[in-house]
C-alpha cells in the first residue's frame, strides 16, 4: 500500500457477543486496528461491550453518539407492538439510525476531518436501507459491505404472516433517503453481499458495485470437527440448528423432519437461540412426541456455540428468508455439512460440494428435502464428512476475517490512488 490510510469507521452496531451485525462491527473495528490508524464512531449502547474487550484498542480512538432519548422508547414500543416477530421490532427501532447519523455527522464535522482521517467506511447498518450522509465530510465514503433487497418468499404464507411479512416494506424509507441524502450516488464503493442486494441499487451507480459477503468467520473460534463417532445403528446422527426462534427461521418444519425420521434411525436435534418462538416450539417438540431427542440450549456465547457445532455431524438452516448467512460460515469452519434453503444469502454460499439446498417449495416440500438428507446421512455419513472438509478449506480461503481484512485494505488502495475497482 503506497501510504497507511487513516480510517474514520462507522459502526452504529457494534461489539463482540451482542448479536450477528454487532459482530460484524467489532471485526471490522478490530480486525482493522491492527493494521491501520482507526477512529471508531458508534451508539453509546456499545459501549459496556466494547470497553470490556479493551476499547479503545492500541492506536485507535472512538466516540459515542447518544441517542437513547429516542432509540430507548422506540425500541419499547416496537416490542410492544410485535411480540412475537424479533425481526419486525427491529424494523421498526433501527429509524433510529438516521437520528445517530444526523448527530455523528454533526460531532464529526467539528473535528476536522480532512486533517484527521483519509476515507470513511460505514460498516453498519448491513442493509441498503441504512443511508448515511457521511459524505458531507468531504471525504471518499466506503458502504458496506450491505445485504439487503431481498424478496419475502412466496410459498410460505402463514409463515411470513405470523413474522408480519408486511412490515418489510418500511425498509423503503431507506431507499427514499438514499436518493434525497446521496448516499450511493456520492459513494466511492458499494460493497455488495448478494445478487439481490446489487440489484437493489441505482442502476447508475452499480458501476462502483463490488461484490463482498457481509459477513465472516472467527477461524480461531470455530475449529473443525473430527467426528470421532460416526452415525450409526448405534450413535445418533447429530443435527443442529442455530438462529433466533422466530417464524422465518422455519425450526417447527425441523422438529416435523427430525419426527419423521426417529423411529428409522437413532437422531438428535440441537437447538442453540432464543426468541418469541422458544416455549411455543417446545411445545410442538412435545406434542410431536420428539422433546427426549430435541433439545433447546438457548443463547450461547460464541465459544459455546462453536463447541455445540463440534459435537454434531450436520448444521441445518431452514430459514425461508434469510438474507445473509454468517451461520452457515461458522458451520463450514466448523467442518459440518451445511443444509440450507435455497433462498436469499445461504442460496449463494451452499453448494453441492460442502452441503445441500432444500427445496422452497412450500413447507412440505422443504420437510420432506430435510428427511431425505437425513436419511443419506444416517445411511452413508462418510461423503457427507467430506462435504464438511471440504466446507472448512472454503471457510479458510474466502471468508476468514483476516482474509476480508486484507481485502478490504486493497480497497482502500485503489480509492485513494484512484485506481480502477474491479480488475
Amino acid at each position: 500500500m503506497s501510504k497507511t490510510p487513516r480510517i474514520l469507521l462507522s459502526a452504529y452496531q457494534c461489539g463482540p457477543g451482542m448479536g450477528s451485525v454487532s459482530q460484524i462491527g467489532w471485526e471490522w473495528y478490530s480486525g482493522l486496528a491492527k493494521r491501520v490508524p482507526v477512529t471508531l464512531v458508534t451508539h453509546i449502547r456499545n459501549k459496556e461491550a466494547l470497553t470490556k474487550s479493551g476499547t479503545p484498542l492500541p492506536g485507535s480512538e472512538v466516540h459515542y453518539i447518544d441517542t437513547e432519548w429516542f432509540a430507548g422508547p422506540l425500541y419499547r414500543f416496537a416490542s410492544r407492538l410485535f411480540p412475537r416477530s424479533q425481526h419486525s421490532a427491529f424494523l421498526v427501532s433501527s429509524l433510529d439510525y438516521f437520528v445517530y447519523d444526523r448527530d455523528a455527522i454533526a460531532l464529526l464535522q467539528k473535528l476536522k476531518p480532512k486533517e484527521k482521517w483519509d476515507l470513511v467506511h460505514a460498516v453498519t447498518p448491513v442493509s441498503p436501507a441504512g443511508a448515511t450522509r457521511l459524505h458531507k465530510l468531504g471525504l471518499p465514503v466506503i458502504l458496506g459491505p450491505w445485504n439487503g433487497g431481498l424478496a419475502s418468499p412466496a410459498n410460505f404464507p402463514e409463515i411470513m404472516k405470523d413474522d408480519v411479512g408486511w412490515l418489510y416494506k418500511i425498509r423503503d424509507i431507506g431507499r427514499y433517503l438514499d436518493r434525497a441524502f446521496g448516499t450511493t450516488r456520492t459513494a466511492a464503493v458499494i460493497l455488495t453481499a448478494t445478487n439481490a442486494t446489487e440489484a437493489s441499487i441505482r442502476q447508475e451507480n452499480r458501476g462502483r458495485a463490488v461484490r463482498m459477503l457481509e459477513n465472516g468467520v472467527n477461524l480461531d473460534v470455530f475449529q473443525p470437527a473430527t467426528w470421532d463417532t460416526m452415525p450409526s445403528e448405534e450413535n445418533p446422527l447429530r443435527i443442529v440448528f442455530v438462529g433466533r426462534l422466530v417464524p422465518f427461521k422455519g425450526v417447527a418444519m425441523l422438529i416435523e423432519a427430525v419426527r419423521r425420521v426417529r423411529n428409522e434411525f437413532p437422531v438428535e436435534l440441537s437447538v442453540v437461540g432464543d426468541g418469541p418462538l422458544k416455549e411455543e416450539l417446545e411445545g410442538v417438540a412435545r406434542t410431536a412426541g420428539v422433546q427426549d431427542i430435541v433439545r433447546f440450549h438457548g443463547a450461547l456465547p460464541l465459544p459455546e456455540v462453536a463447541a455445540e457445532m463440534r459435537r454434531s455431524h450436520v448444521f441445518c438452516l431452514p430459514s425461508i428468508r434469510e438474507s445473509g448467512g454468517a451461520v452457515v460460515l461458522e458451520a463450514m469452519a466448523s467442518g459440518l455439512p451445511a443444509l440450507a434453503a435455497n433462498y436469499g444469502g445461504p442460496a449463494e454460499i451452499v453448494a453441492d460440494e460442502i452441503g445441500r439446498l432444500l427445496s422452497v417449495a412450500g413447507a412440505e416440500a422443504l420437510t420432506a428435502d430435510m428427511v431425505k438428507a437425513f436419511r443419506e446421512i444416517a445411511r452413508d455419513p462418510e461423503p457427507w464428512r467430506q462435504k464438511g472438509l471440504a466446507g472448512r478449506i472454503r471457510a479458510e480461503q474466502r471468508y476468514g476475517w483476516s482474509a476480508k481484512i486484507s481485502a478490504m485494505l486493497e480497497i482502500y488502495d485503489r480509492v485513494l490512488e484512484r485506481k480502477p475497482l474491479n480488475g
